[in-house]
């Protein structure tokens, strides 16, 4: 199985954002793993959907 991988554009693309904002994220050590391949940046698709995963939030019931 060959691993797929996302470019900056296409991640800012998926997730609304602007490249700026996963820019800044790499500078502040935030956000998905990515690899640096020269001066080419790339996401593994399944880093990404793991990121999705951990910023998943579902209410609690509220105790009556």
């Amino acid at each position: 199985m060959e691993a797929i991988h996302l470019n900056q554009y296409e991640l800012a693309k998926r997730w609304r954002m602007s490249q700026r904002t996963l820019e800044r994220w790499r500078w502040q050590d935030i956000g998905p793993a990515y690899l640096k391949l020269g001066m080419r940046v790339v996401y593994r698709l399944e880093d990404v959907e793991a990121f999705e995963r951990g910023g998943r939030h579902e209410p609690q019931a509220k105790a009556a």
